[in-house]
């Protein structure tokens, strides 16, 4: 089941263009986020040379002008990690990975300020720069990332007296939804905001047939961590990213 949640992430989350290595999925995506642009090894043939993959993977990202990025799980080669880290691979990114197993017994939500669209807009897309600070060249690229998928999306923007606070994603499929870029501005965080948003998300995936939900929180996000420990969101396992920058 864990591998099959890992593979919704990648649905949810697309790259501009896919490679299959020997059972391994190179990602690229101009360099937008670390999940867009890394390798993961899903499923290896028990013949394979790691290094030879290791070094295989590392040349077509140098040829893409990418540094290079391992997404570390439990379904890799128990021997890749030790690879990577002797080959200068730095870890970044330690992250938790969650699922809340039922909707059921979800509140629903109490601030009722909210706009949910099904397409990525350029209101959204403003509103999550506004948050974060992602660049007009990132909004290109995630406007690519999300206009071409085929998974049914949720747009979603918090108001508060008509100012948006917070924005987040819902990735709908086999009965999950995905919460993706869950971010409150800055100014109104510690009010409740995050958890309002997350509950409209919840209660629109409920209405449109999901019945569990998964979610990842870089372990250093303490505050994100005990919204989704309130909410009954448990850790299945955690991963991370092996990074190193090579001169091409």
């Amino acid at each position: 089941m864990h591998k099959r949640i890992e593979e919704l992430t990648l649905n949810a989350w697309p790259a501009l263009q896919t490679l299959t290595h020997h059972g391994w999925l190179l990602r690229f995506a101009d360099g937008y986020t670390k999940r867009s642009n890394s390798i993961h090894a899903l499923y290896t043939e028990p013949s394979i040379d790691l290094y030879g993959q290791i070094e295989q993977c590392e040349r077509l990202y140098v040829k893409a002008g990418l540094d290079v990025i391992f997404k570390m799980t439990p379904f890799n080669p128990q021997e890749l990690d030790p690879i990577l880290e002797s080959r200068g691979y730095t870890i970044q990114d330690p992250t938790s990975f969650r699922v809340l197993d039922h909707l059921d017994d979800i509140e629903p939500p109490s601030h009722e300020e909210v706009k949910i669209e099904e397409k990525l807009t350029n209101e959204w897309l403003n509103v999550l720069g506004d948050i974060t600070g992602i660049s007009e060249r990132n909004k290109a690229v995630k406007r690519k990332l999300f206009n071409y998928s085929v998974i049914p999306y949720g747009f979603f923007i918090l108001y508060d007296q008509a100012e948006p606070v917070a924005c987040g994603i819902g990735a709908l499929e086999q009965g999950f939804v995905g919460i993706y870029d869950l971010v409150t501005a800055p100014a109104c965080r510690n009010r409740g905001f995050g958890k309002q948003l997350l509950l409209h998300i919840l209660q629109w995936a409920k209405k449109n047939g999901a019945t569990s939900s998964y979610l990842q929180v870089v372990q250093s996000n303490l505050a994100a961590s005990r919204l989704y420990d309130r909410l009954q969101y448990k850790e299945i396992y955690s991963y991370w990213y092996r990074h190193k920058r090579i001169e091409g």
